[in-house]
């Protein structure tokens, strides 16, 4: 029996010649990757072991970007242990406030993960990289401390579910839809630690960025990893961002699935997801129209580039509604800069909205805006849980940029497709 993309990464980096679902392996590991929450607990856990260096001081990467900008004393503790440790280890990529981005928008950006990379993270977001045709997956911050004291880490070989892509995606409708509409068909669950491995002709209408978002929330259907197919866009997004040489693994013919799943791209219609789930997926023919007291355009699912151009687009010319909090927040430096450049900045802030620096900030309820008893969000994130963006009596809605923008200029849950027509 063949093997699936997942389990050739796995086996190239185990020293193996083939590996199936099940297999328990030892792999070496091209990146370990922690932010200002997870890597605290790490640092301690490494310290404990009585390891005095890193493995590799180019191959961990430290990013701050969940509680900054500091937000209060804990934070900036957390944020001081990784600094002094991550200069004691003369560690290269450490990430802090002024040129630093959300974790996952800014190691492709900075050409830190290429294809046939195995990547962990103390973040369960670390999935993202499967858009470039690596293997990457969130791990607990013990692993992490574990892979940086030794560049391995064990893995149980996944199986795998086949998503054939088919057709091309309508205007206003992104990846966002695409993955909120496949994790509506499986649920949460549905992939529980399968990879999800994206492939078809659909596949290559699809940006680089709607890959990072699908893959990135690969883990809301309960995933081990997402991962896409290398293609011509694959390889030129790699070499405009310098990233190493990449390594191709493709499927076999007769690599095993335990289900294949079609979804034509053509008939994706704007999605959101209703609390308290990601699997609560609905279109705009089931959908009320709920009033919404906060929007929120960015995250490491939806705060690229790309994201911010399909919001600025429709948020052009038209006024934010009355008494609706409009927070936008440019993934990384280099995108804070490149909407800047464009104009979208000034787009959003006449409008009405505020334009942060980059953070996960409200994603986790962490901060820059935090839901109120009763109050409700529709957001660019991945999660909607009771209380994770704030009161556990809040209510939070996913959707695409497109959405989250048609919804900040009428104050209720809108179609992209309803703003644009008029």
């Amino acid at each position: 029996m063949g093997m699936t993309m997942t389990q050739k990464i796995l086996a190239a980096h185990a020293g193996a010649d083939h590996v199936q679902a099940g297999q328990l392996l030892l792999a070496d590991l091209d990146r370990v990757l922690g932010n200002d929450i997870t890597s605290p607990v790490a640092i301690r856990a490494f310290e404990g072991l009585g390891i005095k260096q890193v493995f590799h001081r180019d191959k961990v990467v430290m990013v701050m970007d969940h509680f900054v900008p500091n937000k209060d004393i804990k934070a900036a503790e957390q944020c001081k242990m990784c600094r002094d440790f991550c200069g004691q280890q003369d560690v290269t990529h450490f990430y802090d406030v002024g040129r630093m981005g959300i974790e996952h928008a800014l190691l492709p950006e900075q050409g830190l993960v290429t294809a046939g990379d195995l990547v962990i993270g103390a973040d369960s977001h670390t999935c993202t990289y499967g858009a470039l045709g690596a293997f990457s997956t969130g791990v607990g911050s013990t692993d992490m401390a574990c892979g940086m004291a030794t560049g391995k880490a064990w893995f149980k070989v996944p199986a795998a579910i086949k998503v054939i892509l088919t057709g091309k995606l309508r205007r206003y409708v992104s990846g966002k839809d695409v993955i909120l509409h496949l994790i509506g068909q499986i649920g949460v669950d549905g992939a529980l630690y399968r990879s999800l491995e994206f492939t078809g002709e659909g596949m290559h209408t699809l940006s680089i960025s709607d890959r990072l978002c699908i893959a990135n929330m690969a883990i809301e259907a309960g995933a081990k990893n997402g991962i896409f197919a290398v293609d011509d866009l694959t390889l030129a997004y790699l070499k405009e961002h310098g990233a190493a040489e990449p390594h191709i693994y493709e499927a076999d013919p007769d690599a095993e699935y335990e289900q294949t799943i079609e979804i034509d791209l053509s008939q994706i219609e704007p999605t959101v997801a209703f609390p308290h789930l990601p699997e609560n997926a609905k279109t705009f023919d089931a959908v009320e129209k709920i009033p919404v007291d906060q929007v929120v355009i960015g995250s490491c699912t939806n705060g690229r580039l790309e994201d911010l151009r399909a919001a600025a687009e429709i948020m052009a010319g038209r006024q934010c509604a009355k008494g609706v909090r409009v927070i936008v927040i440019p993934a990384t430096q280099q995108i804070y800069l490149d909407a800047m450049a464009e104009g979208l900045l000034k787009i959003f802030i006449e409008s009405g909205a505020v334009v942060s620096t980059p953070t996960c900030g409200p994603c986790l309820g962490g901060y820059m805006g935090i839901l109120a008893k009763g109050e409700r969000a529709i957001t660019t994130t991945n999660r909607n849980f009771v209380g994770r963006m704030g009161h556990p009596e809040s209510e939070v809605y996913l959707a695409s940029p497109a959405t989250a923008a048609a919804s900040a200029l009428t104050g209720l849950i809108t179609s992209p497709w309803e703003v644009m027509e008029q």
